[in-house]
């Protein structure tokens, strides 16, 4: 189709910029988990309730900066947002490292939250800005790889710092490449096709045809207020609030579950964390690419989150004895609930119009933000208050339950051709 074929070098050159972006990002966030799981409640004497709180601080400063920054970038610029963020994330996360006393920690994890939150609004609408329909499922999932391909890596890197150097010196080191990152962010990147000297006129002319002509089929929202109170945009809310519980009651807490079934170093438990996002990254590419093959996105969404929530409560019933198998079920259950972020993500820029849709996927994630401290503070609590990890395998699978309801009882959108028969709904 033709277009599928407008400038395929914009893959090249901007998914990897893209990628490495929320990379850094997720980095400066997730290995918070490592230090808990290597010693620093120990070190700064934090007890088993402070720690969740603290591991879930960050989300509400998360939470309250999303809409904000994607009315900054929506409005004026992605380019600007980011590189100030960058500098910013990448000191919050190494002072992290010099750290004295809890509320200085508490202090930097929402601050670091604030920073990051209008990250992944931003990079939405900059996609958005680059990517059409037909795309736009495997450009979210490029973006949102960031997220297991780093917890991938950092799982194994960060094991091997704490054991050579220490928590401190992790935070230090893995906070510096966001700031370098920032100046190369400023030469490479543009914030709309028609800015970029590496494509024809006759290509930026095509693909704003195409993006223009997708937006003629989506019904006009005058406002913010209109589009935030969408039947859908509040049922994706919600439903990418319990998804977070679960995601996030996963990453925080993982190296700790692991180090609490077996008598295992941090270097083993590193391995063994990586492996659910190795099995997160093939999904996420195979389940993007069926989405935009089908142009089909709740069939890519409830279906995984469903398996995702059978696989904790199977790791429930298996218990804890049974260590091997119960691992296993949780590499099943992370595959599961990252596969389906491309099509989800895919969903509102097809339901409502350019002028809305970055503050509405904002909102969307900024409750997921809010979801995100939940899950995190509550799984974290149920570890410390059991000695098991039983207890939070029912409570991420109990969520994950819910999102799929909730992902079944949204209407499709209804622009995929120009409607013959007004009231019919898929």
């Amino acid at each position: 189709m033709k277009k599928q074929t407008i400038a395929p070098k914009r893959w090249w050159f901007i998914m990897p910029i893209v990628f490495i972006t929320y990379s850094l990002a997720y980095l400066d966030r997730a290995n918070f988990s490592f230090a808990s799981a290597a010693g620093i409640n120990d070190d700064l004497g934090i007890t088993k309730g402070m720690s969740s709180l603290l591991g879930a601080l960050f989300f509400l400063g998360y939470f309250f900066f999303q809409i904000p920054g994607a009315i900054y970038a929506e409005r004026r610029s992605v380019k600007k947002l980011i590189f100030w963020c960058l500098i910013l994330w990448g000191g919050c996360a190494s002072l992290t490292g010099v750290v004295s006393n809890i509320p200085m920690l508490a202090a930097i994890r929402f601050i670091l939250g604030v920073v990051e939150a209008a990250v992944m609004p931003a990079m939405l609408i900059y996609i958005s800005n680059w990517f059409t329909k037909s795309e736009r499922s495997r450009a979210n999932t490029f973006l949102i790889l960031g997220n297991p391909v780093t917890v991938l890596w950092m799982s194994v890197v960060s094991g091997y710092l704490i054991e050579s150097f220490g928590w401190r010196e992790m935070f230090i080191i893995e906070g510096i490449p966001a700031v370098i990152w920032a100046v190369a962010w400023w030469f490479l990147v543009q914030d709309k096709p028609a800015q970029a000297r590496w494509m024809s006129e006759a290509e930026k002319a095509a693909l704003q045809a195409e993006l223009q002509k997708e937006q003629e089929n989506i019904k006009a929202v005058r406002n913010y207020g209109e589009a935030f109170r969408n039947r859908n945009v509040i049922i994706l809310c919600l439903q990418y609030f319990a998804w977070s519980i679960g995601v996030y009651g996963f990453v925080l807490w993982l190296p700790s579950i692991l180090r609490n079934g077996t008598q295992m170093g941090m270097v083993e438990a590193g391995w063994l964390s990586a492996v659910p996002y190795l099995a997160a990254t093939i999904a996420m590419v195979v389940v993007s690419w069926a989405s935009d093959k089908t142009q089909n996105r709740k069939l890519f969404v409830w279906p995984l989150l469903l398996i995702g929530a059978l696989a904790f409560l199977g790791s429930y019933l298996v218990g804890s004895d049974n260590f091997w198998l119960s691992y296993a079920l949780l590499v099943i259950a992370g595959a599961a609930m990252y596969a389906p972020y491309g099509p989800f993500f895919a969903i509102i820029p097809e339901m409502l119009p350019r002028n809305v849709s970055g503050g509405a996927m904002a909102l969307i994630n900024s409750m997921g933000a809010l979801g995100s401290f939940l899950g995190s503070w509550v799984v974290g609590y149920l570890n410390g208050a059991t000695g098991s990890p039983s207890a939070s395998y029912i409570f991420m699978g109990g969520a994950l339950l819910v999102s799929v309801w909730l992902t079944l009882i949204v209407k499709p959108a209804q622009n995929k051709t120009p409607p013959l028969h007004g009231a019919k709904h898929a």
